[in-house]
Formats: C-alpha cells, structure tokens, sequence
C-alpha cells in the first residue's frame, strides 16, 4: 500500500501537517491537505487521490459529509473520517456515507497508521471487475453483481448464505451462482471465503487479537474451520503469517 495518494480535507493548519508528517513517514505521499469541500472536490478531480482523509467541520457551508456523499456517489475514492465530534445527530449523517474509516479526535499516531492502512487494503480488494468480457457489457449483469459484491464486503464479518445473495437478484440459486462464476471467476463460496482470509490478515498484521478472537470476529464455525482455510488459501498457518510479516517488515 505504500506509495498510494492521499488527500487531506482539515481546517485546523497544526492537525493537517501532523498527519501529513504521520503518512510521510509510512511512504505514502500526500497530494496536498485543503480546507473546504470545493477544494477537496478540485483536487479529488485533477489528481485522484488513493484516499481522502476528511474531517467533519470544515470552513465553508459544506461539511465532510457533504464530501462523503460526493465520494460515495463517485465510488472510486475511500474515504476515512476525522472528527472530535460523536454526537447522534452527526453520526445519523454519517452513516448515511457508508465510510470506510472513522478516527475520533484526539488520536494517536498509531489509529491513523493502522486505519489507512487496512481502509486502503480492503478498498483494493473490493474493486473487482465483474466485467470480464465484452459480451452483454450493455445488460444489467454486471450492476447486479457489483451489488452482491458490495453486500458481502459490507457484511464480511458475519455469516453469509449463497440462497440470500440469491434474493438480492431475484434469480433462481442455480442461476446465480452460474452468472457469478461467469464474471466474477469464482463461486459465490470462495468469494465469501477468500474475503474473509483477506480481512484475517488485516487483523493478524495490525492487532493483538488471537487467531479464536478473529475466528469469532469473521464468522467462521470454529477456530479450526478457520486455520484450515487460511491455511489452504495462504499457504501459512495464520500465526506463521503473523510471525513473517512482523520479520519481513522489521527489516
């Protein structure tokens, strides 16, 4: 993930350079940090950010989640909020952004470091062309997909049947999990599960959790079910993956 663009949306001088100070130092490059939505829009326009890190108040009638329904309605940007505000109505507001982070003022160091890292992460996995070949690029197969796509990134952690993925396109079992082989390139099953794995070792690098604690976390039916999936989709154990890239990244 290194390397990726980011964009920072802050009023407060002070907050932005700390954090673009923060990012610096992880290898990321910071295209700029700006004040007011028009500005973020301008440069979210002309250089395409890999992420927008954008507090909530902000100088201007626009707020960050006037930017965050600009960014969901564009869907090519993730974009994590900043604010030291949680109170109901604001987080009302928020959740109808859907953002892919949230870091509550005053943080540390290490949530900013750890939330764009997995944010971006997550986000590089979920963008997955459905459209693998010409044919029927003009039908709604690829929209409807993308939304099934979306359901299970957005419900990862819980437990995910194929017969209700199903209903969100109206077809038949069969028939579904026929077209999604076709333009996903794998059943609906191993999608599910090589998310799963994917979000394992997310946890596994930047927490402490146990591998029964993430187990539990990502729905799977026992710790065994578990180590044997990542195991067979890795290739490692899930504490040797933890234990390799702890060594690769301390040199």
């Amino acid at each position: 993930m290194k390397g990726k663009k980011v964009l920072i949306v802050e009023d407060e001088f002070l907050i932005a350079k700390d954090i673009e100070g923060l990012l610096l130092d992880e290898g990321y490059e910071v295209i700029s940090y700006v004040s007011t939505v028009d500005q973020a829009i301008q440069m979210i326009e002309s250089n395409e950010p890999d992420l927008v890190l954008t507090d909530i108040s902000l100088i201007g009638d626009k707020d960050g989640v006037d930017l965050g329904l600009y960014l969901i309605k564009k869907d090519t940007t993730p974009f994590i909020y900043l604010t030291s505000h949680t109170d109901k109505l604001i987080m009302d507001r928020v959740k109808e952004t859907r953002p892919y982070g949230f870091i509550v003022k005053p943080f540390k160091d290490v949530d900013v470091k750890t939330t764009v890292e997995i944010v971006l992460n997550n986000f590089t996995h979920r963008k997955i062309d459905v459209v693998r070949s010409a044919e029927e690029v003009n039908n709604d197969i690829p929209f409807v997909l993308k939304k099934v796509i979306n359901h299970i990134n957005d419900h990862i952690s819980e437990k995910i049947k194929v017969e209700e993925l199903a209903q969100l396109t109206k077809w038949k079992s069969q028939h579904f999990q026929r077209l999604f082989f076709k333009y996903v390139g794998t059943t609906p099953n191993q999608y599910i599960l090589n998310r799963k794995v994917e979000k394992a070792k997310g946890l596994l690098i930047e927490t402490e959790m146990t591998v029964s604690e993430i187990s539990f976390e990502l729905g799977f039916q026992s710790t065994s079910n578990f180590f044997n999936a990542f195991k067979k989709i890795t290739g490692k154990t899930p504490g040797i993956y933890r234990s390799w890239h702890h060594s690769n990244n301390d040199h």
